[in-house]
């Protein structure tokens, strides 16, 4: 069986944590010749229930937040005797730990290794702590064989910011240091990569595999025209991993279509990483338990939810030492299933459903932006770019002409037709010339 190899190594001199005891449970899989992924249900879960004792006495050992809220909660040890107990440690909000560098930190300030954080664009930013044990060590314990084909013969082109967040140097160590590849680091268009040399670069070190942005990977292509670049002809990629941003089934295809190669969608955050994976089934991520415990609770009232119904998705991390996130609320929705994936995979499968204050509220009925977008791209006319501009329960919908020679008032005529049929809602429709692209996550939801 290819394993993976774990090219680099890293040596934490004189490190002991409370994860060095969870290295013997990794290590016995590689001597079975088995990953995570396939593992029985109840070994499975049997690790999840001890990674997370060990965090629980980890947090209420070196983190005052953590162990009062626990005690808040009538915890008078740091222990559950099963996974269905664990609704009963408190959830941890995002807004308790906005612009605080220090609530979660669970390690001494000399013992961090690296600090990222989220944009801010809902508020105050929330930092994120690693060790340098949590990033070069810990972090690369589970493998994931069928969610990650790469290997060092391939040439990663990660597109994704740099500066504050975790998703660009994130995939640049799990690319190096678990498969080898060689990295090309992009970025996402600041002024040392402009797009035509990022293209460039592509095209000169025949990149592999391609990580990005949804909206940035249709930029992308569509700037490609510009500079007489061919996806797929001149870029062979592999296969595009998108992340950051969340699309829908059809955006996909397009994509797909323009690039010539398989896409794949990856669920994370800066707070907790990794989440879900998606396998080559395409229908729905897997979530990667070796990493995170994934839990659905309803948004209102915190209670635990079932497979099958669609609520608010809550992380545990397994495997951090610096700042471990308990129970974290997303704001992200969305539902899980039991796996019955022809891939073989046995860890849950995930399907997302957008971000809480994104849902469009119209006629009393929420629906996800994903699932009108969907809709929206089935018409072949239609571009990539568009916005959903809700005012006073009204949506608007601007959209962009694509390689049609339909008027304008044909394709809206068209475009209002076919929501009215395929969702049942009445909109309002203009065709813009030009719709603003922008290098930063793409903002297609306008909720006046």
């Amino acid at each position: 069986m290819k394993t993976q190899s774990h090219k680099m190594t890293v040596s934490i001199d004189e490190h002991t944590s409370h994860l060095e005891q969870l290295k013997s449970f990794f290590h016995q899989l590689d001597e079975e010749g088995i990953t995570i992924e396939k593992l029985p249900r109840e070994r499975r879960e049997q690790y999840q229930l001890e990674a997370i004792n060990l965090t629980l006495q980890h947090v209420w050992d070196h983190n005052e937040f953590y162990r009062s809220a626990l005690e808040q909660a009538g915890f008078t040890q740091p222990k559950i005797d099963s996974l269905e107990q664990l609704s009963t440690v408190p959830l941890l909000k995002k807004d308790v730990i906005r612009g605080d560098k220090m609530k979660l930190l669970c390690v001494e300030p000399k013992e961090i290794g690296q600090v990222h954080l989220t944009s801010g664009t809902s508020g105050k930013p929330i930092y994120t702590s690693y060790t340098l044990a949590d990033q070069y060590v810990y972090d690369l314990l589970p493998k994931y064989l069928e969610l990650f084909p790469e290997s060092d013969s391939d040439i990663a082109a990660i597109a994704l910011p740099y500066e504050f967040a975790l998703p660009g140097l994130g995939f640049q160590r799990l690319f190096q240091f678990a498969f080898g590849t060689a990295i090309l680091s992009l970025g996402k268009g600041g002024y040392m990569a402009p797009v035509d040399k990022s293209l460039e670069l592509m095209k000169e070190y025949q990149a592999t595999v391609l990580v990005t942005t949804p909206s940035y990977a249709a930029l992308l292509a569509e700037e490609s025209e510009k500079y007489g670049i061919r996806p797929g002809v001149d870029i062979r990629l592999r296969r595009i991993v998108l992340t950051g941003e969340g699309c829908s089934y059809t955006f996909r295809e397009r994509l797909e279509k323009w690039w010539g190669c398989e896409v794949s969608f990856f669920y994370g955050s800066t707070e907790c990483g990794v989440v879900a994976v998606e396998c080559k089934e395409h229908k729905g991520y897997h979530i990667v338990e070796g990493h995170v415990k994934a839990e659905i609770v309803d948004p209102a009232t915190g209670a635990p939810l079932g497979y099958g119904k669609t609520g608010e998705i809550v992380v545990t991390t397994l495997l951090r030492e610096g700042m471990p996130m308990v129970r974290y609320r997303s704001g992200d929705i969305g539902y899980l299933q039991k796996s019955k994936c022809a891939c073989g995979i046995t860890m849950d499968v995930l399907h997302l459903r957008g971000r809480m204050e994104t849902m469009l509220n119209l006629d009393g009925t929420d629906y996800p932006p994903f699932m009108l977008e969907n809709f929206l791209l089935e018409i072949p006319e239609v571009g990539m770019w568009y916005h959903f501009i809700l005012e006073q329960g009204r949506l608007t919908i601007e959209a962009e002409p694509f390689r049609t020679e339909m008027s304008d008032e044909g394709l809206a005529s068209k475009v209002r037709a076919h929501m009215l049929e395929r969702v049942g809602i009445e909109c309002s429709v203009e065709i813009k010339h030009g719709l603003p692209r922008t290098f930063g996550k793409a903002t297609r939801v306008y909720i006046k």
